[in-house]
């Protein structure tokens, strides 16, 4: 819950007044403290004193990561410094890495972002809870692992690694609750049942996030694991994990709007659109002193929603991710997504969640290959069945891309596993530029 003085749920007017008083404040702020905004406000014509409330967001620019890269490494840092008690940043595979910075306050506000996501998830202060995220420069690992300990849990400080030793510890230490990623959430599951201890697990609760993931993907892990998953979003350009997550209900990723205060724009004309129409969701720092952005541009493909959820909640509620405007491929003029690809797949049965996406440019067109592991029990060397299987995925996804594929069906765990991130999409038209 997002409480009022009275501890009561916040209303949409009280939350109303609370963002429109911490965005005048930090507009002000980042004006004064950082020059590439004071440059950018004075550029259209902006002075503090012109933002009065939220109703004036839009006529705030934008900030992209190509800004934080142009600004390597501390050209957005409001705070000297001396006063920046941690740093992250991003792999910069490709470009310069984007670098975060907080203060104290900050990794306190975390904290408490992380924290009711857990909360939310039923974890609490009894409970233990196993970090399989990376820890280091990505936020994930130290993001979750404060949050865990901020609601007062036993917390496991595993990373990724040694599945296998994961899983022991999970056994021997009682894991009640963990955090990773969800696809090697789905390969913790195939080590739990390759060493026969799925009866010896604890396991009630996960939390997932790092990556895009479908709805039949939780209702997978659900049903392997015997828990509740649920979906955390983060991203480290506005804090880190814990920037929103999903309840028991599953209907849309409660945002922390007192933190973090959301828009959703149009693609290409970036207006401002309204409740439950599709665009680009953008993210304005109303408390964050390290690094406050303003109307940050995620790239993520998303709705918005004000309604007050069914559990009870009042926080404005951004639909699962439809996919990332650099994320979408672009083939033979037709948009696709690889969430698409695993929706359809998911839908099929007999294949795991583990795909690979091919585009490649043969006599100037652009084709596109899907590799599709199938589980165990599909798995056969019937040629004929294998065929009549290979067509029926071929359909399917046609139907869901609306683009013709070539489907080549390999053998179980065949496909690269993923500790972190998994990677879906090998483009090698770039390769033949």
């Amino acid at each position: 819950m997002i409480w009022n003085e009275t501890k009561e749920c916040m209303s949409r007017d009280e939350m109303t007044a609370l963002q429109s008083k911490r965005l005048v404040k930090q507009v002000d702020n980042v004006y004064h403290s950082v020059e590439f905004y004071r440059k950018k406000m004075q550029a259209v014509g902006l002075e503090p004193g012109d933002i009065k409330g939220i109703e004036d967001l839009y006529k705030l620019p934008f900030t992209t990561k190509d800004d934080l890269r142009d600004n390597y490494p501390f050209g957005l840092f409001a705070v000297p410094k001396s006063q920046i008690v941690r740093v992250h940043a991003s792999s910069g595979t490709t470009g310069k890495a984007t670098v975060v910075g907080y203060t104290r306050k900050d990794i306190e506000t975390w904290s408490e972002s992380v924290a009711r996501c857990i909360t939310m998830a039923g974890l609490g202060h009894e409970d233990v809870i196993q970090i399989a995220y990376g820890y280091g420069l990505f936020t994930g690992g130290l993001g979750a692992h404060y949050g865990a300990e901020h609601v007062g849990a036993t917390v496991v400080p595993q990373s990724t690694g040694n599945t296998k030793k994961l899983v022991t510890m999970m056994q021997d230490f009682g894991v009640t609750g963990i955090m990773c990623t969800p696809s090697y959430l789905l390969h913790i599951a195939e080590v739990i049942e390759e060493m026969g201890v799925k009866d010896q697990i604890k396991l009630r609760a996960a939390i997932c996030g790092a990556e895009p993931w479908t709805e039949k993907m939780r209702l997978q892990i659900e049903e392997r694991l015997g828990i509740k998953a649920h979906d955390i979003y983060g991203l480290s350009e506005i804090m880190g994990p814990g920037v929103a997550c999903d309840c028991e209900f599953h209907k849309g990723l409660h945002v922390w709007e007192d933190y973090y205060l959301p828009e959703i724009v149009a693609q290409g004309t970036y207006e401002p659109l309204g409740d439950d129409e599709v665009g680009e969701l953008v993210f304005t720092n109303l408390q964050k002193e390290g690094i406050p952005l303003i109307r940050y541009r995620t790239k993520d493909l998303t709705s918005i929603s004000h309604k007050k959820c069914e559990c009870g909640r009042t926080a404005a509620r951004i639909s699962r991710f439809r996919g990332r405007s650099d994320d979408m491929l672009i083939i033979r003029g037709v948009n696709v997504f690889p969430s698409q690809i695993e929706t359809a797949l998911l839908e099929m049965g007999g294949v795991t969640p583990h795909y690979l996406m091919i585009v490649d440019r043969v006599n100037n067109l652009d084709t596109l290959e899907v590799q599709v592991e199938l589980d165990s029990d599909t798995f056969s060397d019937e040629i004929k069945e294998m065929e009549k299987l290979t067509k029926k995925i071929a359909t399917a996804i046609q139907h869901a891309i609306g683009l013709a594929v070539k489907v080549k069906l390999v053998a179980p765990k065949t496909l690269e596993r993923s500790e972190g991130k998994s990677k879906h999409v090998i483009d090698r038209r770039n390769l033949l530029d």
